[in-house]
């Protein structure tokens, strides 16, 4: 058993944005352990388990969180809404431990009342959340695939989005898209060099996602465009330096 005040301060760390692994690294502590505490020690003061529930909607407090972990929604999750089982899925390829860690944190920074698990299978993890009250937040949520029905954010959730920009991106990259180096030869002064340089894609099924995502980019000034695979649009790219130094800047690759 640990003392209270040491499940006190391992929680009040994992709100404070930090992933389970590192808390249970620094203190000592099972990730286990951890995310029991999560469930069973109620934090002070209590903050309302749904906002969208609440007599006066409202936007989640940790909108940042909000934005990052709806972009991964879009890209990699899925919700299961049964009437004994309801629970926000992530699906976290294990080349990047990182991303797990970040998907985890903003669960618990949206829903801190819910408790999260991880699920490993072949290559990936599932990062869940589970919770009544995630229909409610991802109201995107439906039957069948998402490129396979509108996806239209909320008046509510397109406020988040466009005060907090760069995590919807972020998001969006981090579940479906990636940062890649091309190369090309140039005859320079007789000489063949080889230049690289590199670029940023999005791909995804749902012509309505990309378009969220492009729309996105034109708010923060990043140029774009469109590329094919065969007869269909399915990646949104940016290769101009300008714009790849911004996504640098508050994207960065995967980790």
């Amino acid at each position: 058993m640990h003392p209270l005040e040491t499940r006190k301060r391992a929680l009040a760390l994992v709100r404070q944005g930090r992933s389970l692994n590192s808390v249970s690294r620094e203190m000592g502590i099972s990730r286990h352990a951890i995310s029991n505490w999560l469930v069973r020690i109620a934090p002070t003061p209590r903050s309302p388990a749904c906002v969208r529930c609440a007599p006066l909607p409202s936007a989640p407090p940790d909108v940042t969180a909000y934005a990052y972990l709806l972009g991964l929604y879009l890209g990699d999750g899925h919700i299961v809404s049964k009437p004994r089982q309801h629970h926000l899925t992530i699906t976290c390829a294990d080349a990047w431990p990182g991303l797990i860690d970040a998907a985890e944190a903003a669960m618990h920074r949206v829903l801190p009342l819910a408790a999260v698990t991880r699920g490993q299978k072949q290559g990936c993890t599932d990062v869940k959340s589970f919770s009544t009250h995630w229909p409610c937040l991802v109201p995107q949520h439906g039957p069948g695939k998402k490129h396979d029905r509108a996806i239209r954010l909320e008046s509510w959730q397109q406020a988040i989005v466009d005060a907090c920009p760069w995590e919807f991106i972020r998001g969006l990259v981090h579940s479906d898209g990636c940062r890649i180096t091309n190369w090309t030869t140039r005859v320079v002064a007789g000489q063949r060099k080889r230049y690289e340089y590199p670029r940023y894609f999005f791909t995804n099924k749902s012509a309505d996602i990309r378009r969220l995502y492009a729309e996105t980019l034109d708010k923060v000034d990043v140029e774009w465009r469109t590329t094919r695979r065969g007869n269909e649009t399915y990646n949104v790219s940016v290769a101009k330096r300008d714009s790849v130094a911004l996504m640098d800047q508050h994207i960065g690759p995967k980790y």
